[in-house]
């Protein structure tokens, strides 16, 4: 076999193609055999332009990694944004015709194509796509860009659908849950879970497919979630799974919001803070809050007398400067840095001067935090987090309570100042049980990448089996 083409198809969400492009990097770097295609279609196609020249100019073998932009497609009606899962869903249901004709491109392209030349790797929101594979007898492997949790409760939804047709009911009773240990209350689940307007069904739909690929790759490390990959990867109904995490871009990429100037502003004040003193607060694309929690924020922050770095998503047009306690600013002085909008996350976590992580639990973050030995305190807001959260605290010990089943649901569930004050204080302790269990993790993730690490070699095994060859 002269070469594979591997054809990525990603969610229509920057953070997804993120992980694809960094693990495509990853894997042409393995095997000279590879080469990568990647499909999708995106409105923010400046910024994906701003990646992409990113990627080539750090890589030497960018001619290995084509981006094709599909078609443009018609958004689903605006009313299935109740459910973003299921406005995913329909998204990609509407591309299907689209990756069908680019797929049979590929494919005859190819003069001498033979079963195996051509293999998909679906993002586990691409799961319509599988029709596509099985009409052209494509092989197909799920990438999850998120972890063995996740991939769990959707293993258990499909099983459960089975017999009961209907949403779980956030008075449930604890799940059981393969590959935790603990019982999973109901109010760390996702809400597309109790969602009667597609979501659940969303759900459903994409893990009902999940079993008919060849291989799940997974953006985790197998030490992190040894029990869980010990109980999940029988080799009975489940498919192969690959541990092949962490999948990270180290470097960050261009955001359309990128001032330059407050980026150096950032970091030149980092360098003037003392060796792991500051704690940092970012709650990713969509974390906003109202006024009345920010303003909680704000206190709790000056209370417990640490200094840190905000990063600030106002709901418009409200400015933070109209919403901050009266005469905050003056009050905090050098010890406290707000940023508006957009903060070089990587870069900031990276930083010496950074020794906490105030997080909404997103699981790039976490990735993040752990790689460079910053430990969280949690704060989960939506999608998987709030079961991000849980487990980062319940199973492996590894982040400070602050909430786990934190939903915006207005000023009736506002975290307090005394809360924050509290879970700052901890997260900021030198000593702490949680600190050196981060530090071991940080250890064992960068080694997990290293040759002979649970990681490279599980990406050995994976192309061993696109391939056919012993390559490990």
């Amino acid at each position: 076999m002269a070469r594979v083409e591997l054809v990525f198809i990603p969610a229509p969400a920057i953070g997804h193609l993120v992980s694809t492009l960094e693990f495509a990097k990853r894997l042409i770097h393995y095997d000279h055999r590879l080469f990568i295609t990647v499909l999708c279609e995106f409105s923010l196609k400046s910024h994906l332009d701003a990646y992409i020249d990113s990627l080539v100019a750090s890589l030497s073998l960018a001619h290995r990694i084509k981006l094709v932009h599909l078609p443009l497609v018609d958004s689903p009606p605006v009313e299935l944004l109740k459910s973003i899962e299921n406005f995913i869903y329909q998204y990609m249901e509407s591309l299907v015709p689209h990756v069908r004709k680019a797929l049979t491109d590929i494919v005859s392209s190819n003069s001498n194509y033979s079963q195996g030349d051509v293999v998909l790797v679906l993002d586990f929101f691409s799961m319509p796509m599988m029709d596509v594979a099985n009409e052209l007898g494509l092989p197909s492997y799920m990438f999850m860009t998120s972890n063995l949790g996740l991939l769990s409760l959707m293993f258990y939804l499909a099983t459960r659908h089975n017999q009961i047709s209907s949403e779980l009911e956030e008075s449930d009773a604890p799940l059981r849950l393969q590959g935790f240990q603990n019982p999973v209350p109901s109010s760390v689940l996702p809400t597309a879970a109790f969602c009667k307007d597609g979501g659940y069904s969303a759900y459903v739909k994409l893990a009902q497919r999940f079993r008919e690929t060849k291989g799940i790759i997974v953006n985790s490390i197998e030490e992190l979630e040894s029990y869980s990959f010990s109980s999940m990867n029988d080799g009975a109904e489940t498919p192969p799974i690959y541990m092949v995490g962490p999948v990270l871009d180290l470097n960050g990429q261009p955001h359309p919001s990128m001032d330059q100037v407050q980026n150096d502003k950032i970091l030149k004040w980092l360098d003037e803070q003392p060796h792991s003193s500051v704690v940092f607060l970012c709650f990713g694309s969509m974390g906003k809050f109202g006024a009345s929690q920010l303003r909680e924020i704000a206190s709790g922050l000056q209370r417990s007398g640490h200094r840190f770095l905000w990063s600030v998503r106002v709901q418009q047009p409200t400015t933070i400067d109209e919403i901050l306690p009266e005469g905050f600013l003056e009050q905090i002085g050098s010890k406290g840095m707000i940023c508006n909008e957009w903060a070089p996350q990587v870069k900031i976590l990276a930083h010496s001067a950074v020794g906490g992580f105030l997080s909404h639990c997103g699981w790039n973050s976490i990735l993040e935090s752990l790689w460079y030995g910053v430990p969280v305190a949690t704060w989960p807001i939506y999608a998987e987090q709030q079961l991000n959260a849980f487990r980062m605290v319940r199973e492996f010990g590894l982040a400070v309570d602050l909430r786990l089943d934190y939903k915006d649901r207005g000023d009736d569930h506002i975290v307090s100042a005394e809360e924050i004050e509290t879970a700052v204080k901890h997260l900021m302790e030198g000593d702490s049980e949680v600190r050196k269990k981060v530090k071991e993790m940080s250890e064992t993730a960068r080694k997990s990448v290293e040759e002979g690490g649970s990681s490279f070699t599980a990406i050995g095994k994976l192309i061993n089996s696109i391939i056919g060859s012993n390559y490990y």
